[in-house]
Protein backbone atom coordinates (compact mmCIF):
# COMPACT_ATOMS: atom_id res chain seq x y z
CA UNK A 1 0.00 0.00 0.00
CA UNK A 2 1.64 3.24 -1.20
CA UNK A 3 1.38 6.54 0.68
CA UNK A 4 1.91 10.01 -0.80
CA UNK A 5 3.49 12.92 1.07
CA UNK A 6 3.16 16.62 0.26
CA UNK A 7 5.82 18.92 1.67
CA UNK A 8 8.05 21.70 0.42
CA UNK A 9 10.22 24.30 2.20
CA UNK A 10 8.20 27.01 0.48
CA UNK A 11 5.42 26.41 3.00
CA UNK A 12 7.76 27.59 5.74
CA UNK A 13 8.13 30.98 4.04
CA UNK A 14 4.68 31.95 5.28
CA UNK A 15 5.95 34.18 8.11
CA UNK A 16 3.55 34.97 10.93
CA UNK A 17 5.81 36.96 13.26
CA UNK A 18 7.50 36.38 16.58
CA UNK A 19 5.38 34.53 19.11
CA UNK A 20 2.65 33.47 16.71
CA UNK A 21 1.65 29.84 17.38
CA UNK A 22 1.19 28.97 13.69
CA UNK A 23 4.88 29.22 12.89
CA UNK A 24 7.19 27.73 10.25
CA UNK A 25 8.90 25.45 12.76
CA UNK A 26 5.73 23.35 12.86
CA UNK A 27 6.55 22.00 9.43
CA UNK A 28 10.27 21.60 10.01
CA UNK A 29 9.74 19.28 13.00
CA UNK A 30 7.15 17.26 11.09
CA UNK A 31 9.32 16.89 8.01
CA UNK A 32 12.44 16.03 10.02
CA UNK A 33 10.54 13.24 11.78
CA UNK A 34 9.08 11.86 8.55
CA UNK A 35 12.46 12.00 6.77
CA UNK A 36 13.97 9.93 9.59
CA UNK A 37 11.31 7.23 9.25
CA UNK A 38 12.30 3.96 7.56
CA UNK A 39 9.52 4.32 5.01
CA UNK A 40 10.45 7.84 3.87
CA UNK A 41 12.09 6.83 0.60
CA UNK A 42 9.05 4.76 -0.37
CA UNK A 43 6.65 7.70 -0.08
CA UNK A 44 5.32 9.20 -3.29
CA UNK A 45 6.54 12.80 -3.08
CA UNK A 46 4.00 15.45 -4.09
CA UNK A 47 5.26 18.95 -4.84
CA UNK A 48 3.54 22.34 -4.67
CA UNK A 49 1.79 23.69 -7.72
CA UNK A 50 -0.39 26.64 -8.63
CA UNK A 51 -4.08 25.70 -8.86
CA UNK A 52 -6.58 26.66 -11.48
CA UNK A 53 -8.46 29.51 -9.82
CA UNK A 54 -11.83 28.03 -10.82
CA UNK A 55 -11.43 25.44 -8.07
CA UNK A 56 -10.72 28.01 -5.36
CA UNK A 57 -13.78 29.92 -6.58
CA UNK A 58 -15.93 26.88 -5.80
CA UNK A 59 -15.39 27.71 -2.12
CA UNK A 60 -14.26 31.36 -1.98
CA UNK A 61 -15.76 34.34 -3.78
CA UNK A 62 -13.67 35.96 -6.54
CA UNK A 63 -13.89 39.26 -4.69
CA UNK A 64 -12.36 37.68 -1.57
CA UNK A 65 -9.52 36.12 -3.56
CA UNK A 66 -8.80 39.45 -5.24
CA UNK A 67 -8.91 41.28 -1.92
CA UNK A 68 -6.49 38.84 -0.29
CA UNK A 69 -4.05 39.30 -3.16
CA UNK A 70 -4.38 43.07 -3.08
CA UNK A 71 -4.01 43.45 0.68
CA UNK A 72 -1.03 41.11 0.93
CA UNK A 73 0.66 42.79 -2.05
CA UNK A 74 0.11 46.13 -0.32
CA UNK A 75 1.92 44.84 2.77
CA UNK A 76 -0.81 44.23 5.34
CA UNK A 77 0.31 42.21 8.36
CA UNK A 78 -3.10 40.68 9.18
CA UNK A 79 -6.12 39.54 7.20
CA UNK A 80 -9.56 40.25 8.70
CA UNK A 81 -8.42 39.71 12.29
CA UNK A 82 -5.28 39.74 14.41
CA UNK A 83 -5.27 35.92 14.25
CA UNK A 84 -4.41 35.60 10.57
CA UNK A 85 -0.91 37.03 10.27
CA UNK A 86 0.61 37.25 6.79
CA UNK A 87 3.75 38.35 4.98
CA UNK A 88 4.34 39.44 1.39
CA UNK A 89 4.77 35.83 0.24
CA UNK A 90 1.63 34.52 1.93
CA UNK A 91 -0.74 34.79 -1.03
CA UNK A 92 1.47 32.72 -3.32
CA UNK A 93 2.19 30.21 -0.56
CA UNK A 94 -1.51 29.85 0.25
CA UNK A 95 -2.18 29.24 -3.45
CA UNK A 96 0.50 26.55 -3.51
CA UNK A 97 -0.96 24.93 -0.40
CA UNK A 98 -4.19 24.57 -2.35
CA UNK A 99 -2.40 23.52 -5.53
CA UNK A 100 -0.34 20.90 -3.74
CA UNK A 101 -3.49 19.56 -2.11
CA UNK A 102 -5.14 19.19 -5.51
CA UNK A 103 -2.04 17.42 -6.84
CA UNK A 104 -2.38 15.04 -3.89
CA UNK A 105 -5.97 14.38 -4.93
CA UNK A 106 -4.78 13.63 -8.47
CA UNK A 107 -2.16 11.20 -7.16
CA UNK A 108 -4.75 9.29 -5.15
CA UNK A 109 -7.36 9.22 -7.90
CA UNK A 110 -4.79 8.27 -10.55
CA UNK A 111 -3.67 5.31 -8.45
CA UNK A 112 -0.15 6.53 -7.71
CA UNK A 113 -0.90 6.14 -3.99
CA UNK A 114 -3.79 4.89 -1.91
CA UNK A 115 -3.59 7.52 0.83
CA UNK A 116 -1.58 10.59 1.71
CA UNK A 117 -0.65 13.40 4.07
CA UNK A 118 -0.49 17.08 3.12
CA UNK A 119 2.06 18.84 5.37
CA UNK A 120 1.05 22.36 4.35
CA UNK A 121 0.78 25.88 5.67
CA UNK A 122 -1.24 28.01 6.08
CA UNK A 123 -4.00 25.75 7.43
CA UNK A 124 -7.52 26.12 6.11
CA UNK A 125 -10.61 24.89 7.96
CA UNK A 126 -11.58 28.27 9.47
CA UNK A 127 -11.47 30.16 6.16
CA UNK A 128 -14.93 31.25 5.03
CA UNK A 129 -16.27 32.16 1.61
CA UNK A 130 -15.50 35.85 2.11
CA UNK A 131 -13.07 36.03 5.01
CA UNK A 132 -9.87 34.73 6.50
CA UNK A 133 -10.04 33.46 10.06
CA UNK A 134 -8.10 31.56 12.70
CA UNK A 135 -4.71 31.41 10.91
CA UNK A 136 -6.45 30.28 7.66
CA UNK A 137 -6.53 32.00 4.26
CA UNK A 138 -7.96 29.42 1.83
CA UNK A 139 -9.89 26.36 2.91
CA UNK A 140 -7.60 23.66 1.56
CA UNK A 141 -9.73 20.65 2.46
CA UNK A 142 -13.02 22.16 1.26
CA UNK A 143 -11.46 23.11 -2.07
CA UNK A 144 -10.02 19.59 -2.37
CA UNK A 145 -13.46 18.09 -1.80
CA UNK A 146 -15.04 20.20 -4.53
CA UNK A 147 -12.13 19.38 -6.83
CA UNK A 148 -12.57 15.66 -6.27
CA UNK A 149 -16.21 15.96 -7.20
CA UNK A 150 -15.81 18.21 -10.23
CA UNK A 151 -12.51 16.91 -11.65
CA UNK A 152 -12.66 13.26 -10.65
CA UNK A 153 -16.39 12.56 -10.44
CA UNK A 154 -16.43 11.50 -6.79
CA UNK A 155 -19.98 11.42 -5.45
CA UNK A 156 -19.88 11.06 -1.67
CA UNK A 157 -17.08 12.59 0.41
CA UNK A 158 -16.58 12.42 4.16
CA UNK A 159 -14.63 15.14 5.95
CA UNK A 160 -13.64 14.22 9.50
CA UNK A 161 -12.21 17.13 11.48
CA UNK A 162 -10.43 16.18 14.71
CA UNK A 163 -8.78 19.58 15.22
CA UNK A 164 -9.62 20.94 18.66
CA UNK A 165 -11.28 23.98 17.05
CA UNK A 166 -14.50 23.66 15.08
CA UNK A 167 -14.00 23.99 11.33
CA UNK A 168 -16.56 26.73 10.79
CA UNK A 169 -15.43 27.43 7.23
CA UNK A 170 -15.67 23.81 6.15
CA UNK A 171 -19.08 23.38 7.76
CA UNK A 172 -20.44 26.48 6.08
CA UNK A 173 -19.05 25.34 2.71
CA UNK A 174 -21.15 22.17 2.76
CA UNK A 175 -24.01 22.67 5.22
CA UNK A 176 -26.60 22.78 2.39
CA UNK A 177 -25.07 19.80 0.60
CA UNK A 178 -25.95 16.12 0.96
CA UNK A 179 -22.97 14.77 -0.99
CA UNK A 180 -20.41 15.78 1.65
CA UNK A 181 -20.76 14.73 5.27
CA UNK A 182 -18.87 16.97 7.69
CA UNK A 183 -18.04 15.48 11.09
CA UNK A 184 -16.22 17.51 13.74
CA UNK A 185 -15.01 16.76 17.26
CA UNK A 186 -13.96 19.97 18.98
CA UNK A 187 -13.73 21.64 22.36
CA UNK A 188 -17.06 23.32 23.10
CA UNK A 189 -18.44 25.54 24.52
CA UNK A 190 -16.31 28.60 25.33
CA UNK A 191 -13.66 27.85 22.74
CA UNK A 192 -12.71 29.41 19.40
CA UNK A 193 -14.54 29.96 17.05
CA UNK A 194 -17.69 29.41 19.13
CA UNK A 195 -19.58 27.47 16.47
CA UNK A 196 -20.14 23.72 16.33
CA UNK A 197 -23.20 23.20 18.50
CA UNK A 198 -24.76 19.74 18.21
CA UNK A 199 -27.90 21.49 16.97
CA UNK A 200 -26.01 22.54 13.82
CA UNK A 201 -26.90 19.59 11.59
CA UNK A 202 -27.08 21.17 8.15
CA UNK A 203 -29.54 23.24 6.15
CA UNK A 204 -32.15 22.22 3.59
CA UNK A 205 -30.93 19.31 1.49
CA UNK A 206 -27.88 19.13 3.76
CA UNK A 207 -29.85 18.59 6.96
CA UNK A 208 -28.40 15.55 8.68
CA UNK A 209 -25.08 15.72 6.85
CA UNK A 210 -23.32 17.83 9.49
CA UNK A 211 -22.40 16.02 12.70
CA UNK A 212 -20.89 18.14 15.45
CA UNK A 213 -19.59 16.30 18.50
CA UNK A 214 -18.68 18.85 21.19
CA UNK A 215 -16.04 17.71 23.68
CA UNK A 216 -15.90 19.16 27.18
CA UNK A 217 -12.66 20.63 28.48
CA UNK A 218 -10.70 17.87 30.17
CA UNK A 219 -11.87 15.17 27.76
CA UNK A 220 -9.25 12.61 26.84
CA UNK A 221 -8.61 9.46 24.84
CA UNK A 222 -11.52 7.51 26.34
CA UNK A 223 -14.14 10.13 25.54
CA UNK A 224 -12.84 10.62 21.99
CA UNK A 225 -12.63 6.91 21.19
CA UNK A 226 -16.16 6.48 22.52
CA UNK A 227 -17.32 9.25 20.17
CA UNK A 228 -15.63 7.54 17.24
CA UNK A 229 -17.16 4.17 18.06
CA UNK A 230 -20.69 5.30 18.92
CA UNK A 231 -21.18 8.31 16.63
CA UNK A 232 -18.62 8.59 13.85
CA UNK A 233 -18.27 5.00 12.64
CA UNK A 234 -22.07 4.48 12.39
CA UNK A 235 -22.47 7.79 10.53
CA UNK A 236 -19.72 6.93 8.05
CA UNK A 237 -20.97 3.39 7.53
CA UNK A 238 -24.43 4.75 6.75
CA UNK A 239 -23.05 7.41 4.37
CA UNK A 240 -20.56 5.07 2.59
CA UNK A 241 -18.04 7.72 1.48
CA UNK A 242 -16.04 7.19 -1.69
CA UNK A 243 -13.06 8.94 -0.09
CA UNK A 244 -12.28 10.18 3.42
CA UNK A 245 -10.60 13.54 3.99
CA UNK A 246 -9.21 14.39 7.42
CA UNK A 247 -8.73 17.86 8.87
CA UNK A 248 -5.79 16.65 10.93
CA UNK A 249 -5.21 19.12 13.72
CA UNK A 250 -3.11 17.95 16.65
CA UNK A 251 -3.99 20.72 19.08
CA UNK A 252 -6.27 18.57 21.28
CA UNK A 253 -3.08 17.06 22.72
CA UNK A 254 -2.61 17.48 26.44
CA UNK A 255 0.62 19.43 25.80
CA UNK A 256 -0.90 21.93 23.38
CA UNK A 257 -1.14 25.54 24.61
CA UNK A 258 -4.35 26.36 22.71
CA UNK A 259 -6.78 23.86 24.21
CA UNK A 260 -7.97 22.17 27.37
CA UNK A 261 -8.42 18.70 25.87
CA UNK A 262 -6.16 15.94 27.18
CA UNK A 263 -5.41 13.59 24.29
CA UNK A 264 -2.27 11.45 24.15
CA UNK A 265 -0.12 11.13 21.04
CA UNK A 266 -1.28 7.52 20.72
CA UNK A 267 -4.87 8.69 20.29
CA UNK A 268 -4.09 10.11 16.86
CA UNK A 269 -2.85 6.74 15.73
CA UNK A 270 -6.06 5.15 16.97
CA UNK A 271 -8.26 7.75 15.21
CA UNK A 272 -6.36 7.03 12.00
CA UNK A 273 -6.72 3.27 12.44
CA UNK A 274 -10.48 3.64 12.86
CA UNK A 275 -10.88 5.83 9.78
CA UNK A 276 -8.56 3.65 7.74
CA UNK A 277 -10.80 0.67 8.46
CA UNK A 278 -13.84 2.65 7.29
CA UNK A 279 -11.95 3.65 4.13
CA UNK A 280 -11.14 0.00 3.48
CA UNK A 281 -14.84 -0.89 3.74
CA UNK A 282 -16.28 1.89 1.62
CA UNK A 283 -13.64 4.04 -0.09
CA UNK A 284 -11.22 1.62 -1.78
CA UNK A 285 -8.88 2.61 1.10
CA UNK A 286 -8.64 6.18 -0.25
CA UNK A 287 -7.90 8.69 2.51
CA UNK A 288 -6.08 12.04 2.62
CA UNK A 289 -5.02 13.98 5.73
CA UNK A 290 -4.54 17.75 5.63
CA UNK A 291 -2.53 19.46 8.37
CA UNK A 292 -4.53 21.95 10.41
CA UNK A 293 -3.52 22.87 13.99
CA UNK A 294 -0.99 21.64 16.55
CA UNK A 295 1.24 24.16 18.29
CA UNK A 296 3.47 22.33 20.76
CA UNK A 297 6.33 21.21 18.54
CA UNK A 298 7.20 18.05 20.45
CA UNK A 299 3.69 16.65 20.70
CA UNK A 300 2.93 17.79 17.14
CA UNK A 301 5.72 15.76 15.56
CA UNK A 302 5.05 12.77 17.81
CA UNK A 303 1.32 12.79 17.05
CA UNK A 304 1.86 13.16 13.31
CA UNK A 305 4.18 10.16 13.39
CA UNK A 306 1.53 8.09 15.19
CA UNK A 307 -0.85 8.95 12.35
CA UNK A 308 1.77 8.26 9.67
CA UNK A 309 2.74 4.91 11.15
CA UNK A 310 -0.85 3.73 10.73
CA UNK A 311 -1.30 5.23 7.27
CA UNK A 312 1.90 3.69 5.93
CA UNK A 313 2.33 0.42 7.79
CA UNK A 314 -0.96 -1.02 8.95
Amino acid sequence: MTTAYLFDPIYMKHKTGHGHPERPERLSVINNAIMAAPYYHDLVKIKPSLPDMQYIEMIHSPSYIQRVKREITNGVEYLDSMDTAVCRDSFDIALKAVGGSLSMCDAIMDGLAINGFCAIRPPGHHAEKNSAAGFCIFNNIAIAARYLQSRHGIGRIAIVDWDVHHGNGTQHSFESNNTVIYISLHQYPHHYPGSGSPTETGIGAGDGFTLNIPMQAGSGDREYIDAFCTRIIPALDAFKPEIILISAGFDAHHSDPLSSIRLSSDAYGEFTRILKAVAERHSHSRMISFLEGGYDLGSLSESVMKMMDVIVNQ
